[in-house]
């Protein structure tokens, strides 16, 4: 046990420690508030405290547990909301009210709830680290598979199937018991085999990103732009949409109100493809902007280890992490309470390092288990009036394979999504092409270089426009831009509002793109032959490429004439 002598905000030293070490958690303070050795200097200890340090002073008791950061993870953990440090905010709101009781000590996993646990694994049976050895029914979507623990293996001596609490054991190694839950540090990646290369897209139905800027399972990908421009309401689109079969949602640092609406829209919301609660499959992480900064840098961590636990059972896991601006703002405080050095706009000078470190735990992987489970972030980023060339934007740039640019003038023209398609761009769009011609269309990656060319063409005619006008240039200029207007305008475009086009199934992109590719080829022709730009404008073909969107059973657009 050692005593403090110092406090500073979120980060208070100690003396008299007894076998410090680095990241092992302390209880600080007669309310023993959770925190976290972060440095140790001769015979001082310094520690970030996750809670408020309020009312802390000098001499109070400060005592390790020994043991770095852990989550607990087993069955309860989806339909969960948790705090950044894995503290249940419902069981907290229902022992202490609306506001978290500093010290509290919650479990993270209801104790008392009974899961029919299935064995996968009879007496005799050799088992090893990560395998699965029984299955409980965690809810409507999802079977949790129970893993031997990282760092155990032997012939299983007992099984006890049947209806068990997460204390109750389901299984002996030799003497050792093996229960439905295991811990790990969050900021120590969970083992696998090896990481394999993936063409297969993360579909989200959404066309500017599956069309124009796709990810694969496993992907790393960046939402940076200005406020108010949909950094938020993307990452909402694609947690209710994408095809991975777990969510987890990780509030860090953003308003109460965003993590609010998530709170109360996801519960109502349905899986597409079975018709449940999309809860039966999310893990929400809150740690907003009025909870302490400390927390919510430990908040993307928890929620990526509950991602690569989901991922060791052979899940694709999605995680959005929202937003990592505020999750270095934490750092900076944090490293500026220690008085490190300041790196560029007093951001910490191992800014970069750590980014990498997080972005670089998602991939796909052949498990401990043997069988194949992916990781994608999804991380927004919240630069100061929208300025790229600041130091968090600039450092994921360099490990995001994926950027998805938001623009303030689309979203003020109200162009959904707001996604600049001269400034986006994926890195994973040769793999994801193979894929595409293979399952969804043969041409599909003709139509995207194509479209991509399109857009590419019309600004550069913009710009001529605005000098000699638009009716000086020649008609092929003229009509070219014509179907870079019906691109941008009923295919870049799409309504969240509307039943049918919320949600765009990568075949009916193919159907859509094809159709306009046909129309720009036939409209080619007809310009040669003598008709105008203005006369195809009012062609039916146009309605019928505005309406495609709003079409439910897509047909092939017929031949202009």
């Amino acid at each position: 046990m050692g005593k403090l002598i110092a406090i500073a905000g979120p980060v208070v030293t100690a003396v008299e420690m007894d076998n410090p070490r680095i990241n092992d958690v302390v209880a600080v303070g007669t309310e023993n508030l959770l925190g976290e050795i972060i440095e140790i200097r001769g015979k001082e200890t310094i520690i970030q405290v996750y809670e408020e340090t309020d009312g802390l002073t000098p001499g109070q008791p400060v005592t390790s547990t020994h043991k770095p950061l852990s989550v607990e993870l087993g069955p309860g953990l989806l339909t969960a909301m948790y705090d950044g440090v894995q503290r249940p905010l419902d069981k907290i709101q229902a022992l202490a009210g609306s506001f978290i009781t500093r010290g509290i000590a919650v479990p993270a996993l209801d104790e008392k709830k009974k899961w029919e646990f299935k064995p996968l694994v009879a007496v005799g049976d050799e088992v090893v680290e990560g395998q699965i050895i029984g299955t409980v029914e965690e809810s409507s979507l999802i079977t949790h598979k129970i893993l031997v623990p990282v760092g155990v293996s032997g012939k299983i001596t007992k099984v006890e199937k049947g209806k068990k609490t997460i204390r109750d054991p389901v299984a002996h190694i030799g003497k050792t018991p093996l229960f439905m839950t295991q811990h790990w540090p969050v900021k120590k990646p969970r083992p696998y085999k090896k990481k394999i290369s993936t063409n297969e897209p993360l579909k989200t139905g959404q066309r500017i990103y599956d069309f124009f800027f796709p990810t694969v399972k496993g992907g790393q990908c960046a939402i940076p732009g200005p406020f108010g421009c949909g950094k938020t309401v993307t990452q909402q689109a694609i947690a209710k949409w994408c095809d991975a079969q777990i969510i987890v949602y990780v509030g860090c640092g953003e308003r109460g109100n965003e993590m609010t609406e998530v709170v109360k829209e996801f519960p109502e919301l349905k899986d597409p493809k079975s018709g449940k609660p999309l809860m039966d499959r999310t893990v929400l992480i809150a740690n907003t902007s009025n909870m302490p900064v400390a927390a919510r840098e430990a908040s993307v961590y928890t929620g990526m280890t509950i991602a690569e636990y989901f991922r060791d059972q052979g899940y694709d896991v999605a995680i959005m992490a929202d937003s990592t601006s505020r999750w270095a703002e934490a750092m900076r405080e944090i490293s500026g309470r220690l008085g490190e050095m300041p790196g560029e706009e007093g951001y910490p000078a191992y800014l970069g390092t750590r980014i990498a470190q997080f972005y670089e735990r998602a991939g796909s992987v052949r498990t401990l288990a043997d069988v194949n489970g992916s990781v994608t972030v999804i991380g927004a980023v919240s630069p100061p009036g929208g300025d790229f060339s600041e130091p968090v934007t600039q450092n994921t740039l360099k490990i995001a394979k994926v950027f998805w640019a938001l623009d303030a003038g689309l979203a003020a023209k109200r162009h959904y999504w707001a996604i600049n398609w001269l400034q986006s761009y994926s890195l994973y769009a040769e793999q994801t092409d193979s894929w595409y011609d293979e399952n969804i269309g043969k041409e599909w990656s003709t139509y995207r270089r194509w479209a991509m060319d399109l857009l590419q063409q019309e600004a550069e005619l913009l710009d001529i426009a605005q000098l000699v006008g638009k009716d000086s240039l020649p008609q092929e200029q003229q009509f070219l831009l014509l179907t870079a207007r019906l691109m941008r305008e009923d295919i870049l475009q799409q309504n969240a509002f509307d039943d049918v086009d919320m949600y765009c199934p990568a075949p009916k992109q193919y159907s859509m793109m094809e159709n306009l590719h046909s129309f720009f080829l036939q409209g080619q022709k007809l310009i040669q032959k003598g008709m105008t730009t203005t006369e195809l404008e009012s062609h039916k073909s146009v309605e019928f490429i505005g309406k495609m969107k709003y079409t439910k059973d897509l047909v092939r657009l017929g031949d202009i004439k």
